[in-house]
């Protein structure tokens, strides 16, 4: 039996594997920061204390990590049913029209706890609607998913720009943006959260959405290891000739299961828009869509795991941003190719060394 195929324990392919790739992220990443003068050691600490030293510290950081467990999620559903949805940019753009235009509609009579569950749903129909078209193309014309969702990602942020410029613009603005949300229309703070906690949230954007990832995890374990659809899901994702064998419908499952991961990507938009800048922004999901691919496949297409990996990525995001004050040399620039690191560690090359571990377990259990 090949290393590529040979069984390892979980906690080996699900914790050892992935903090291997990230140690050596990290590793490539001080390399990077010591040949531009600077004390890696002293950075990481840095980055580190930027993120979780303070309570606005950490309520940055999970305000960002909110967002990739959306996107997260999003990639993972996809995945489990053998399809590679990159296309979740698109979707959460979408999804934040969706969710904007129910916060318009209601913000003037309703509070915001009557608001959020219209909203969410606004969010999930534009969302997954978005992602249904090139459900449909691979489904029944064979278009390949990966393609077709990139190419929707443009479209959606172009259609976004236009209804920004054009048509939901403030008369008398310059800025591309609708207009101000009332409190009926904004997700609050979990400022008491953070409180029970002794820490103070300050002017972090922490807000409700976090609670309803949480719940979105939740649901997702449901689904995909708890339900019939699930089973199926993963039927097809390993096999498509074995579930047509079984009877199950590909067209179905694939157009479902897109929705599903659409809809998922478009409840992103709640926490930047109704959550954070309490309007509709050009430029509001800022890469998180792209980040939640590298969240999935760190996280092993597991809520549990996808948690895990978006408060790393979140990490990332804060502490970069403070580390690049503290330290000048250390430029936005540099934090990005940092972060691409990661990426490429833990998703392009997840698997670098799994031969290795491979031949170690083996040599282990021999013994």
């Amino acid at each position: 039996m090949s290393t590529a195929s040979f069984p390892l324990p979980r906690w080996i392919d699900y914790a050892v594997l992935p903090l291997l790739n990230l140690m050596l992220a990290f590793l490539v990443s001080g390399l990077v920061v010591w040949i531009i003068g600077e004390n890696p050691i002293e950075a990481l600490k840095l980055m580190l204390n930027g993120a979780l030293g303070r309570g606005e510290g950490i309520g940055f950081t999970l305000f960002y990590a909110t967002n990739f467990i959306f996107t997260g999620l999003s990639v993972a559903v996809a995945y489990h049913a053998g399809l590679f949805n990159i296309g979740s940019e698109g979707q959460a753009y979408l999804g934040g029209l969706g969710a904007a235009l129910v916060a318009l509609a209601l913000d003037h009579y309703v509070p915001w706890y009557v608001t959020m569950p219209f909203a969410i749903l606004g969010a999930a129909a534009f969302g997954g609607l978005w992602a249904l078209i090139p459900a449909w193309l691979q489904a029944k014309r064979g278009s390949h998913i990966v393609i077709t969702t990139i190419m929707f990602n443009f479209i959606g942020a172009a259609l976004m720009v236009y209804l920004l410029v054009n048509v939901m613009i403030v008369p008398g603005k310059m800025a591309p943006e609708s207009r101000t949300f009332l409190e009926g229309g904004q997700l609050p703070k979990l400022d008491w959260l953070m409180a029970m906690f002794g820490l103070k949230l300050g002017p972090a954007p922490f807000n409700v959405s976090f609670l309803i990832a949480l719940v979105m995890c939740f649901l997702v374990w449901v689904l995909i290891w708890r339900t019939k659809l699930g089973f199926e899901m993963r039927t097809l994702g390993l096999s498509r000739s074995a579930a047509a064998y079984a009877g199950i419908p590909y067209t179905k499952i694939v157009i479902i299961t897109m929705l599903i991961s659409g809809g998922l990507a478009g409840m992103m938009a709640l926490n930047p828009v109704l959550g954070a800048s309490a309007r509709l922004q050009v430029e509001f999901v800022g890469g998180a869509g792209f980040v939640g691919i590298a969240v999935s496949l760190m996280g092993r297409n597991h809520p549990i795991g996808i948690i895990i990996a978006a408060i790393l990525f979140g990490v990332l995001y804060q502490g970069g941003a403070e580390l690049s004050f503290d330290m000048p040399n250390i430029t936005r620039e540099m934090i990005v190719v940092i972060q691409g690191l990661v990426v490429l560690f833990a998703g392009a090359l997840e698997y670098m060394f799994r031969p290795a571990l491979v031949r170690v377990y083996q040599q282990f259990t021999k013994g």
